[in-house]
């Protein structure tokens, strides 16, 4: 078995693409998610090592001296670092001539020759879920003979079969005893509405929604809903809470954790005596008796894709879900007492000023506990991204991050320049967190938490100085346009 690094790469500092953040990019707040899919086949290759660069604050230079020690290295990459990525690939191989470096993510599944071709140092890429084909190489399987790769062979590319979907999740290791057992610092990962610290992993893989813009079931995990058993999740849940005794909160990160009420009743009846706090993402169609049994079972919060206040928009983007059941769902949610974390999209085809003033008023409507507001990306492999390049929206010599991994648009609309999309999204979040109830609810809030509290002020720097360098692009973006 080949000493093996399962690496996810300081594209740019502070980058979150974590193996499980489903936008890529550098927060407004330190923010970052745990490398889940990473975990998996670190847990199949006896010896291996999962290093998380970014949170950790390991440097590009540190990673190249530590990755001179392995023979293998599973890069998890993503669309707006991967040139970061490719460059990282080459200084190692520079330094380890003889390393082996794969290519894996949602990225290289849907541009696998493209990848290959950005540089001789990236010997393979995966396509989709990669598991089983990185364990086999580390074994010393030909290429040749693993399903679901791209490699060089003889001047040309040979792609082999696509591997079976797994649908044994059970036989997959646990993501939390990796975690442990590489040293994963619980304290380094923070999501703002999360409490801290908190640990993740998943139950389930696969979403059977449609969302147009989504990156994970159109490019890697697929459609196809697949599920652990309760009693695996619950096991690992167990552990999860003797392992990391100063975690606050689990947070079961699959792409819809409330897909099947019968399967997440009986979690709920498995989680009440456990007497712990847990949160998941969830759509708006759970009714208010299954929310009931949740927060009983010690739920405290939802991460939900509200996406936008317009219903044209979400037909556009095929959500599946109407503003009348969003009400709804909002209003149980307030009723049974947990709490929502609202993400919103500005760009999204059909967007116009009057729908991102829809949007603004419908978020303050719902009121959610507290909200995140992107710009839209489209990825490619995803049917947002066929859309706005078949119609002359997509503007490809335009990156789609700054110097510093935060977002930046990269589709525009006739009546919706980009610098229009940047001064939508610091309105939104001022007028929806200006107002005296939200203020109340934070200040009230971190008054009995001092962690909180610190924790606050920090955010808040960090906000001010993202809104400083926005101010700058929207200023730039102005000057172009009246120099053109």
């Amino acid at each position: 078995m080949m000493k093996t690094l399962l690496l996810n790469p300081p594209s740019f500092e502070n980058f979150d693409a974590g193996a499980s953040s489903r936008w890529p990019s550098t927060r407004e707040v330190w923010s970052f998610w745990y490398p889940v899919w990473l975990a998996y086949p670190a847990g199949l290759i006896p010896n291996s090592r999962l290093l998380d660069a970014a949170p950790h604050g390991v440097t590009p230079e540190e990673t190249i001296k530590i990755a001179a020690e392995y023979e293998f290295v599973v890069l998890f990459s993503s669309t707006a670092g991967f040139h970061n990525d490719v460059r990282l690939a080459e200084m190692m191989k520079g330094a380890n001539p003889s390393l082996k470096i794969a290519f894996v993510g949602p990225h290289v599944s849907v541009q696998p020759e493209e990848s290959l071709k950005a540089s001789e140092a990236i010997d393979f890429v995966t396509y989709k879920e990669f598991d089983y084909a990185v364990r086999d190489f580390a074994a010393g399987k030909p290429l040749e003979d693993i399903p679901g790769v791209t490699f060089r062979k003889d001047g040309r590319f040979v792609a082999t079969p696509p591997p079976p979907q797994i649908t044994d999740l059970d036989a997959l290791p646990w993501a939390t005893k990796v975690y442990q057992r590489d040293g994963v610092d619980v304290t380094k990962y923070n999501i703002p509405f999360l409490l801290h610290p908190y640990v993740s992993f998943y139950t389930t893989r696969g979403c059977p929604a449609l969302c147009t813009f989504c990156l994970w079931p159109q490019t890697f995990d697929d459609h196809p809903w697949r599920e652990r058993s309760v009693d695996d999740a619950v096991e690992e849940v167990k552990y999860a809470l003797k392992a990391f005794p100063q975690v606050r909160e689990i947070f079961f990160d699959d792409d819809t954790f409330t897909i099947r009420k019968e399967r997440v009743l009986a979690m709920c009846e498995k989680f009440k005596p456990m007497k712990f706090t847990w949160s998941c993402n969830s759509r708006v169609h759970v009714d208010l008796e299954t929310l009931k049994a949740m927060r009983s079972a010690g739920c405290r919060l939802f991460i939900v894709g509200l996406e936008s206040g317009d219903p044209q928009i979400l037909k556009n983007i095929k959500k599946g879900t109407t503003i009348e059941q969003a009400r709804i769902f909002m209003k149980n949610c307030k009723k049974v007492g947990i709490k929502v974390h609202g993400d919103f999209i500005i760009g999204l085809p059909g967007e116009t000023p009057e729908t991102i003033d829809r949007t603004i008023a419908f978020a303050k409507e719902l009121d959610p506990e507290t909200i995140q507001v992107s710009i839209a990306h489209a990825f490619p492999g995803t049917e947002l991204y066929n859309y706005v390049t078949q119609n002359g929206y997509f503007r490809p010599n335009v990156e789609m991050t700054d110097g510093k991994g935060h977002q930046l648009p990269h589709i525009e609309y006739p009546d919706l320049p980009r610098e229009k999309m940047m001064e939508a999204v610091d309105r939104f979040y001022a007028e929806y967190y200006l107002r005296p109830r939200v203020i109340w609810r934070i200040v009230k809030n971190a008054m009995f938490d001092s962690r909180d509290r610190r924790r606050l002020t920090q955010e808040a720097k960090e906000y001010i100085r993202l809104h400083s360098d926005r101010l700058k692009f929207i200023s730039a973006q102005k000057k172009m346009k009246v120099a053109a």
